[in-house]
């Protein structure tokens, strides 16, 4: 008969040792979007329906294009990192791996087509 505690039959076999900086990233992410999302509302919102010459002119100033900037990256990277947890949660495997894979580049590409056309009404 063995002597071994559940606490060593457990060594060993823990976390992966990132799920509360993970935790923490999204929370940071969740309070940073609290703050953009009606920014990005009253500034973006205020110009439906504008020509594109009132739009154009409008975000060539700094603030407008720098919220809708932020927005959409801190929105698409928290996107990103929730969509991951359910896949992992929920897909196992090497589906799970291309799954993550074709999300993240999914995401970024969202992002980057958001700043390029950002970039090309400030511009």
């Amino acid at each position: 008969m063995r002597f071994i505690t559940d606490r060593k039959r457990a060594v060993g076999m823990g976390s992966a040792k990132s799920g509360t900086e993970h935790f923490w990233r999204v929370k940071i992410q969740s309070f940073a979007l609290v703050l953009l999302m009606p920014l990005f509302v009253f500034t973006f919102g205020s110009k439906i329906g504008a020509s594109y010459a009132d739009i154009t002119s409008y975000f060539s100033r700094p603030f407008p294009a720098i919220v809708a900037a932020l927005t959409i990256v801190v929105g698409m990277v928290h996107f990103k990192d929730g969509v991951q947890v359910l896949i992992e949660d929920y897909i196992h495997g090497l589906a799970q791996k291309i799954t993550i894979i074709i999300m993240i580049c999914l995401s970024y590409a969202i992002a980057a087509t958001g700043l390029f056309a950002i970039a090309r009404l400030a511009l």
